[in-house]
């Protein structure tokens, strides 16, 4: 079909008019035809609702791309905003995460809604190579096309370019080879968009979306795998968020479960922690702390209020094995208020009660309780062990950083010191949770400086 340019069209308009009138009326019906014929697409171009539209759909994006936290993986420690280079530590070595940018050359610059929508849901770059699964993308292919296509133009015009070449995974041949992803795909990756559960209430479908996708909750708190899968994606499996170890943390349990999980917070106090990092039960820590930070105390009350709707309607799973936890002081305050004959308990007594106090509640939430806190009646006590010797990142609400964070004391304390003081903590105050040993303590010591360095 023969294409028409402006010159076409006004040059054919103004022949066919000289044939009855003078030139200069068949230059001026010419001029109004090409006038007519191009001015809706200047006015499309200029048009403020279009432009208001594209704001809106940026905008979207920006809250998306909060609620999935992505920049907290995406972003190195005193680096630039999505230009990726934070080192993750893998079971095989450690992987550098990448630039997600609109830079050309090194980052997403390059990448059509179809290429983003590929890495995003199914982990396979714009040039065909498979990304590992430390990019949650098995959650982010429950990610709708809608928040898809808000997210790839925030990523495209909401955020500034950065030129900076990602650097290359330090995994070992033949383990960073990356063609067996493509097994690990077929076989683990459920593709398909969330789908709204009929019996479920809005909230619970909405809190269940934000989950199991943008929120990819599963990546930390599932256990995984002999091959990094996670043991569940959803509520149909029984192991779906019951606490997993990761990177010297153990993610917490976020089921129903009464000792280790959830099962004694309200909505309203799960709402509160996710606002705030803390509530009567516990205090962020690790890798929670950025999720706090940067995402959770960003989302609307109604996405925060439909989250915690959700978590508190999973079932049981997981725990210590111990009979429900019912709080009692007597015992542990007496051992505290005397001159301390258990080496725990003089430490506890030195370096650890002025905060959380001979009653072991603290003064939550400002402080963190250690009462029948979920993460010290947890079998694993690799969190206790790392935020004693690392202490944890400012919590920075609205801008304000808590006044009380956690210090460390890996330079203060020795192995068997820390663990004799776990060990009085866990088991006071009716915790009943397992000791731990000073060499518990050196393989946290030795992974986690190991990390630093």
């Amino acid at each position: 079909m023969k294409r028409f340019n402006a010159t076409t069209v006004t040059t054919a308009v103004a022949a066919g008019v000289a044939t009855s009138v003078s030139t200069a009326v068949a230059t001026a019906v010419a001029t109004l035809a090409a006038a007519l014929l191009f001015a809706p697409q200047a006015h499309a171009a200029d048009n403020p609702a279009t432009n208001a539209a594209d704001d809106a759909l940026v905008a979207r994006g920006a809250y998306l791309a909060k609620a999935g936290d992505c920049v907290a993986c995406h972003t190195a420690k005193g680096g630039k905003p999505f230009a990726g280079g934070l080192p993750m530590s893998l079971p095989m070595g450690t992987l550098y995460t990448t630039n997600i940018t609109p830079d050309p050359q090194t980052g997403i610059g390059g990448y059509t809604e179809e290429d983003f929508a590929h890495a995003l849901r199914e982990g396979v770059a714009k040039d065909g190579h498979n990304l590992y699964p430390a990019m949650p993308y098995p959650s982010y292919a429950k990610i709708s096309d809608d928040d898809t296509k808000a997210l790839y133009a925030y990523f495209m015009h909401g955020v500034a370019p950065v030129k900076q070449a990602n650097r290359a995974p330090d995994i070992p041949w033949p383990l960073g080879m990356r063609w067996p992803l493509k097994l690990w795909n077929a076989v683990f990756l459920e593709k398909g968009v969330y789908q709204a559960k009929s019996g479920e209430d809005v909230a619970w479908n909405r809190g269940a979306y934000l989950v199991q996708s943008l929120g990819h909750c599963g990546s930390c708190h599932t256990p995984r795998g002999a091959l990094f899968q996670e043991k569940a994606l959803d509520e149909r499996g029984g192991l779906f968020l019951s606490g997993a170890l990761l990177d010297n943390w153990y993610a917490s349990n976020l089921t129903g479960e009464h000792n280790v999980g959830l099962g004694r917070w309200s909505e309203a106090e799960l709402a509160q922690f996710l606002k705030t990092g803390a509530n009567a039960h516990a205090s962020a820590f690790g890798s929670m702390t950025d999720v706090i930070n940067n995402s959770t105390q960003a989302m609307t009350d109604g996405d925060v209020g439909a989250i915690a709707h959700y978590l508190k309607s999973l079932a049981p799973a997981g725990g210590n094995g111990q009979p429900q936890y019912a709080y009692d002081a007597q015992a542990t305050k007496v051992s505290l208020t005397r001159p301390a004959g258990d080496a725990g308990a003089k430490v506890y007594a030195t370096y650890c009660m002025h905060c959380h106090g001979t009653d072991g509640r603290a003064f939550a939430p400002m402080l963190a309780p250690l009462a029948g806190n979920p993460n010290v009646l947890e079998k694993d006590a690799s969190s206790l062990i790392n935020v004693t010797l690392n202490g944890t990142p400012d919590l920075v609400i609205q801008g304000i950083p808590a006044p009380y964070p956690m210090p460390q004391f890996a330079s203060v304390l020795t192995d068997r010191q820390i663990a004799d003081a776990l060990t009085f903590i866990r088991a006071g105050w009716n915790n009943h949770a397992p000791a731990v040993s000073a060499d518990d303590v050196a393989k946290i010591r030795h992974g986690t400086q190991t990390a630093m360095h």
